[in-house]
């Protein structure tokens, strides 16, 4: 552009248009979060499972008797992987006979050891005993174990520490979710992406097998497959949870695999001689994907929900596995013990309601026409 000043000299004028910051069309995912951090509720929800799951994989450093990291006979150990699995507990601590006290038997057996303790010295497995930590007395047992200064939640029947179970109980409650759901999206992803695709007898019958699936009793069903088991585990519980919850994920994937196979991206990639299983997973399953992650959150909840119900009325994980729904079952066999009750089914309460609203909120940011409604 040109000026002309007073003098009749023309100056040309910088332009600017190309230093004007450019924005870009936003994805949807970014739109998306976008639209979810408006949500307070939402990120509440997702700030709350982020901390249950740091809670859950962090647990022996939060709760413990096992020292999470100590040096012993010159040899540098982590008894407190034990937690995780009983296996993996140093097999010299076996040999000397610790019997999981290990702070009065490792400066017993070794004056130059030391160790890192967690934050609150209680197990989820076993009472502790008076002085076995310096100056702490012993679990009370029965109607005596209220919450104290020692046992911030109280304690079981038994005099375990209700506390230490909830926090390594949410570590069960995190894997029976997301373990069950990814066996259930996997499923109902591969039956609805076949039967959306390919339709005609495949879709007929898939569908047919969908239908079934529904019409049987989740709880029914899960109870029989527990049966033919001989010694079910908390794996075992996952995987039957998981091969019984894939129907809603199956319906949705289906649908928008119906909706999606005749587009224009779709008929290119035919046309260029793509085959039928990376047109379904390279090009439609990515644009499919995010209403399927709606009934993905909100089976988590779910399959957290039938734990806890299965360990309520006995058939969940054995022991040693902590869970709360076997404290709230506890809790029904002594009612006068009301913190086993309010505590466990808080936290079954609260873990419940986040993923439903996290599964709420992902439905309105992605559904294109909540979207335009809640503007």
């Amino acid at each position: 552009m040109m000026s002309t000043p007073r003098g009749g000299i023309p100056i040309p004028q910088r332009d600017t248009s190309a230093l004007a910051p450019r924005v870009g069309p936003r994805g949807l995912w970014r739109e998306a979060w976008i639209r979810f951090r408006r949500r307070r509720l939402a990120m509440l929800a997702l700030a709350y499972v982020i901390a249950l799951a740091v809670v859950g994989i962090l647990s022996p450093a939060i709760v413990g008797t096992r020292p999470i990291i100590c040096k012993y006979k010159g040899k540098i150990y982590f008894p407190a992987l034990a937690y995780y699995n009983r296996r993996w507990e140093p097999e010299i601590f076996f040999r000397d006979k610790f019997r999981q006290r290990y702070p009065e038997n490792l400066k017993a057996r070794d004056p130059h050891s030391w160790a890192i303790w967690p934050l609150i010295y209680q197990d989820p497995y076993r009472r502790v005993t008076s002085n076995e930590w310096p100056g702490q007395p012993g679990n009370p047992t029965g109607a005596q174990g209220r919450p104290n200064r020692y046992n911030l939640m109280g304690t079981t029947q038994e005099g375990i520490d209700v506390f230490a179970q909830l926090v390594h109980g949410a570590r069960t409650a995190l894997l029976v979710g997301l373990v069950s759901t990814g066996v259930a999206a996997v499923i109902g992803i591969i039956i609805g992406a076949l039967a959306g695709y390919f339709g005609g007898w495949v879709d007929i019958t898939l569908s047919r097998l969908i239908e079934l699936v529904m019409c049987i009793p989740t709880l029914v069903l899960i109870l029989a497959l527990l049966a033919i088991i001989e010694k079910p585990n908390i794996w075992h519980v996952m995987v039957v949870i998981g091969i019984t919850g894939w129907t809603g994920v199956a319906r949705l994937t289906r649908g928008e695999f119906i909706r999606l196979k005749n587009t224009e991206f779709v008929l290119a990639a035919q046309a260029m001689g793509a085959s039928g299983l990376r047109i379904i997973f390279r090009h439609i399953l990515p644009n499919a994907l995010a209403p399927v992650l709606v009934p993905i959150s909100f089976g988590v909840a779910s399959a957290i929900l039938i734990e806890s119900g299965l360990s309520f009325l006995g058939f969940g994980p054995p022991p040693p596995h902590p869970s709360w729904g076997t404290l709230l079952n506890a809790g029904r066999a002594n009612l006068q013990m009301w913190w086993l009750v309010v505590f466990p089914g808080a936290a079954i309460f609260l873990t419940v309601l986040a993923y439903n609203l996290l599964g709420e909120a992902l439905q309105e940011v992605t559904d294109p026409r909540l979207r335009e409604a809640g503007k």
